[in-house]
């Protein structure tokens, strides 16, 4: 099997080509986990699920507007008979489709320090990611019925063995690279320069990278992979270059950015000819006061319009969601 390592900026011909027809597409992937305080230092205790009963408001929500969200689930989350029987319904029907997150603090084998730097699953001895990974995978086909064809790494935490681990275990599609950020401080991947396009992890073409869709935005995007690093350690240099028009970096996401950026984002990233747009939250923002973006009720509301904004103008440009499975049969091996 051909060695890969995701950590590393692809060249450019490991860029996924596409079959005639495929389009422009968008996918709304969802890191579906436990609530945990964010600010807190990582515990294996501790944490709660009382926002999965919302899944079932959000899974109507996905019908009305034609998309089939990609539920990423973690440990706690598969082992809730709730998250089985809303999400397990969603996709017995083939109106959602699941995939793994590893969150190494919660996830058994509970064999490691739990800390900043290993909270990242990348960073664990290769047997151990594996290992933990394995029991997830299985425990999400035996209690959800599909096999899981896409993961994310949990805090974006890919490392050296991670592409290989995922190419055993039939995962065609990796969705852990956030282009444009940088986790090293805290011991994490460096992203600055990976791209936000779909790219093959190896010579073997088994496992494709599909970045979540961020894109710099501005008069001087074209440097902003050598300008924003320093402009984001001066804030008030930051806003001034937003305000101004200069530059900004804007991820599809409903946490933390507007529909009026994300519009934005949504224009440069077709007319840069992305082929898929990879939308995505965290699924404890589902309901009030578990995440930083969604404190009340009437956040809950803008944050469903912003997704019914978002996808509308996807629509009127033509571009159509697409699933795990059609983006596997569309990428040209």
């Amino acid at each position: 099997m051909p060695k890969a390592n995701l950590l590393e900026p692809p060249s450019p011909r490991q860029k996924v080509q596409f079959k005639d027809g495929f389009g422009q597409r968008a996918v709304l992937t969802v890191d579906t986990e436990e609530e945990f305080d964010w600010q807190r230092d990582f515990s294996r205790q501790g944490h709660t699920l009382e926002h999965l009963p919302r899944l079932a408001k959000f899974q109507q929500f996905c019908g009305t507007i034609g998309v089939k969200p990609i539920y990423l689930l973690d440990w706690p989350v598969a082992q809730s008979d709730i998250a089985q029987d809303i999400i397990g319904s969603a996709v017995a029907a083939g109106e959602a489709e699941i995939g793994v997150q590893l969150h190494p603090w919660v996830n058994p084998p509970h064999d490691e320090d739990v800390n900043r730097r290993s909270s990242f699953p990348g960073n664990l001895p290769p047997a151990l990611e594996r290992d933990k990974f394995r029991r997830l995978r299985d425990l999400l086909e035996e209690k959800f019925g599909a096999v899981p064809r896409i993961y994310r790494a949990g805090r974006y935490g890919l490392g050296p063995a991670t592409a290989t681990i995922l190419s055993e275990t039939g995962i065609a599609i990796d969705t852990s690279v956030r282009a444009c950020f940088d986790y090293s401080a805290e011991g994490g991947p460096d992203y600055r320069r990976h791209p936000t396009w779909p790219y093959w992890s190896d010579a073997g073409r088994s496992l494709i990278e599909l970045p979540l869709t961020t894109v710099y935005w501005g008069m001087l995007r074209r440097q902003g992979e050598s300008l924003f690093p320093a402009i984001q350690r001066a804030p008030r240099l930051a806003g001034l270059c937003t305000r101004l028009g200069l530059l900004e970096r804007i991820a599809l996401t409903p946490e933390g950015v507007s529909p009026e950026e994300a519009l934005k984002a949504v224009d440069i990233a077709l007319d840069d000819g992305l082929p898929i747009l990879n939308i995505s939250f965290h699924s404890p923002s589902l309901s009030p006061g578990h995440t930083p973006y969604v404190r009340t009720e009437d956040d809950l509301d803008d944050f469903y319009d912003w997704l019914r904004a978002v996808f509308g103008y996807l629509d009127r440009r033509g571009v159509r969601p697409a699933t795990v499975a059609q983006i596997i049969d569309a990428a040209i091996v």
